[in-house]
């Protein structure tokens, strides 16, 4: 029986409480200064590459990037998380989940390249032919660098995955743009998305000591596949729900409707996912670790949820009465077609941002057959809202977005609940503070707006004295009405004093 280790492990000698929160308070922090880095670059890239290239450009990109979705499905079948959730794995596990992920990786580039003349047809736009064949690049050169990812996940190596993900990002930015100003349209973005998963390749390989060998292993294979097999299945029904709206666009609306579409929804939803993704690769090595304890998760759970809500919710209900003088001044008056979608999908975003570790506490308590059976009703539900929504057109489509997603997010909350043997409502009654304050800020931003556009003032310090009164007010009303939330960040503060003998938060991670 080959020897089992715990490469890529924390040592049961230092899985406390202490160390452990040490190291996810030390992971939070660097995922924070990257992400601000991250997301400054992000905006400026986005905005470049808006003013840049037509809404057709981006529509036609955004019919390549039906596939990319699927490059996090198949990159590494979900074997990295399950090296991740196993909490001892020994060399036939890492080498067999490295060689089925680059074969996995080089199956479906080719997959890719057969489907790209089929693909272009069914739109009707021939371009999409070749920019799906180079695309499809993308999952053998993921699949490299997925098993490299996962064993310092694993390790809660934060500061190396952050500043890859940073590197990846920056060299991307220059390729897009720099093909943006060469007048190629919707090669910039399939040219930008591409040197992200070289560079982010070759730098985990940098950042990574292990090396695959000449190894295989059927049973470490079936082992790992107990756990990834209903990953895998899990992520196509995600893959089908995130896609399903934008293939139904293309194909009945058309490329211009696309991409307003697209761009909407990277403004309302991307961004945060930029945010809540460094937490969610933090806390989910961390729920693995602490698996055995509901009460602890579910503690932590509650916080963080209560964190990124505070983050969310403003961002978004702002963003609501302010989107189009939003357009006009960030993006310009060509993509005046997105304002009402930002509006409608701004539900959207917030519902996601309290589900976001959800997922993860499923898997990290080996409940992936759970968490399949969720999605199969959160698919259904979702393809059927948009088929209808699409009857009228891409406001129609974003409309029934945000129905159907108060319909089957809140189910997942429960799910998560009864898993930890809680009660929802304890989770639920935590975030009315941050609900209470974000209404409080809407009102203040919406009379603030009113007023200003009664006084003929332009878009641009319109947007901008909106954002700042609203600032200032959701600051005082959260203080009154979530002055929990001082307490988190000063939980987060008291880990560093620790050294000199200051006793831990009872609820540390």
């Amino acid at each position: 029986m080959p020897r089992r280790d715990t490469f890529a492990s924390m040592p049961s000698s230092e899985a406390t409480p202490e160390r452990l929160r040490t190291r996810v308070v030390r992971g939070l922090k660097w995922g924070a200064a990257a992400q601000v880095a991250l997301q400054i670059s992000r905006i400026v890239v986005a905005v470049c590459l808006a003013r840049l290239l037509a809404p057709h450009d981006y529509g036609v990109a955004a019919m390549v990037l039906v596939f990319s979705s699927l490059v996090l499905v198949f990159s590494d079948l979900g074997l990295g998380a399950a090296l991740v959730q196993r909490k001892e794995i020994d060399e036939d596990d890492r080498s067999t989940a490295w060689w089925t992920s680059v074969g996995a990786g080089l199956c479906f580039t080719l997959i890719g390249v057969a489907m790209a003349g089929p693909l272009a047809r069914f739109y009707g736009e021939p371009d999409v032919r070749e920019l799906c064949m180079a695309f499809s690049l993308a999952f053998l050169i993921t699949s490299f660098g997925t098993t490299q990812e996962s064993l310092l996940v694993r390790e809660m190596r934060f500061k190396q995955l952050e500043l890859r993900m940073m590197a990846a990002t920056a060299a991307g930015a220059v390729v897009g743009i720099t093909v943006a100003l060469g007048h190629h349209g919707a090669w910039a973005i399939i040219a930008q998305l591409l040197t992200e998963a070289l560079v982010s390749s070759i730098l985990l390989w940098a950042a990574s000591p292990w090396r695959p060998s000449f190894r295989y292993s059927r049973a470490s294979l079936r082992s790992l596949w107990g756990f990834s097999g209903w990953l895998v299945g899990n992520r196509l029904l995600f893959y089908a729900h995130r896609n399903v709206d934008n293939i139904l666009i293309g194909r009945f609306v058309g490329a211009a409707a696309l991409g307003a579409y697209s761009v909407a929804y990277n403004v309302m939803l991307v961004p945060f996912s930029r945010i809540a993704g460094p937490i969610q690769r933090v806390l989910w090595p961390a729920f693995a670790e602490m698996q055995d304890d509901a009460e602890r998760i579910c503690r932590n759970w509650i916080r963080v949820t209560r964190i990124l809500a505070a983050i969310a919710a403003p961002a978004l209900a702002g963003l609501v009465i302010v989107a189009p003088d939003f357009v006009h001044v960030v993006l310009g008056d060509r993509w005046a077609a997105a304002a009402p979608l930002v509006q409608a999908l701004a539900w959207v975003g917030i519902l996601q941002a309290v589900q976001v570790l959800n997922v993860d506490i499923l898997q990290a308590r080996d409940r992936t057959a759970l968490v399949f059976r969720y999605m199969l009703l959160f698919t259904l539900v979702h393809l059927c809202a948009f088929v209808i929504g699409v009857q009228w057109g891409v406001l129609g489509v974003a409309i029934a977005y945000a129905i159907s997603s108060t319909l089957v997010e809140p189910v997942l909350t429960v799910l998560t609940a009864r898993e930890l043997g809680t009660s929802p409502w304890r989770f639920f009654r935590s975030l009315a503070g941050v609900a209470q304050a974000t209404a409080i800020m809407a009102a203040g931003v919406l009379a603030c707006r009113t007023l200003l556009v009664g006084a003929d003032v332009g878009p641009a310090p319109r947007l901008f004295a909106c954002i700042a009164v609203g600032a200032v007010i959701y600051a005082l009303a959260a203080a009154w009405r979530v002055p929990e939330l001082l307490d988190e960040l000063r939980g987060l503060v008291a880990g560093r004093r620790r050294r000199v003998g200051r006793r831990l938060p009872a609820e540390a991670i």
